[in-house]
């Protein structure tokens, strides 16, 4: 049965990006640092999602995990500055984009944009998965998938650093209380992973 999961690196004061991201710096200012736990065991040449690939083992876990997810599920934001990883995010599998207003083209085959919310989002995206579980990127959506009750897990790359600004991962959840249970923590050099499991 799929599982979507939301996979964010994030600082120890919750940063997600440095300030002043955008298209042209979609990490922001000192971003980047939030992504040193991905990259330098990949080949010179390596292109694609292997010109990520992480030198400890069990980073690699992660990102091993990660791409062997059968969908995608991202924010229109996230995406545009991404650039719909040139409509691949990784072997093929379709990237779902919940927004309010689907663009009048679309140069992407495997891009969906879904106008019907969340939670219709999320039940197109894990039959697309085949049974594999779905990753899910974008702060904003992740708080959308919390708040309608359908997201599974949440990843976090934790990364020992104090960003002091930018955009945070849980700034828009409404005030209600959400548990969450530890059910995995793995460390490398440099990187704590954390997965938690939403209770529903």
């Amino acid at each position: 049965m799929s599982r979507v999961f939301l996979t964010m690196a994030m600082s120890l004061d919750g940063f997600i990006t440095g300030p002043d991201d955008n298209a042209e710096n979609p990490a922001g200012t000192n971003g980047m640092r939030l992504m040193d736990w991905l990259g330098g065991g990949a080949e010179p040449d390596a292109q694609g999602p292997a010109a990520f690939r992480p030198k400890h083992p069990n980073s690699q876990l992660v990102f091993d995990e990660a791409m062997a997810t059968g969908a995608v599920i991202t924010g229109k934001r996230t995406a545009d500055f991404a650039g719909y990883w040139g409509g691949d995010h990784h072997n093929g599998v379709p990237i779902f984009v919940p927004t309010h207003r689907a663009p009048d083209q679309n140069p992407y085959e495997r891009v969906r944009y879904i106008t019907e919310g969340i939670a219709s989002c999320v039940e197109q995206a894990k039959q697309a998965a085949g049974g594999r579980d779905v990753m899910m990127h974008g702060a904003y959506t992740g708080q959308q998938a919390l708040e309608a009750g359908v997201l599974d897990m949440i990843e976090i790359q934790l990364q020992p650093v104090l960003l002091g600004q930018g955009r945070r991962l849980f700034d828009g959840l409404p005030a209600e209380h959400i548990e969450l249970d530890l059910i995995r923590t793995l460390e490398d050099p440099g990187v704590l992973h954390l997965r938690y499991l939403v209770r529903k």
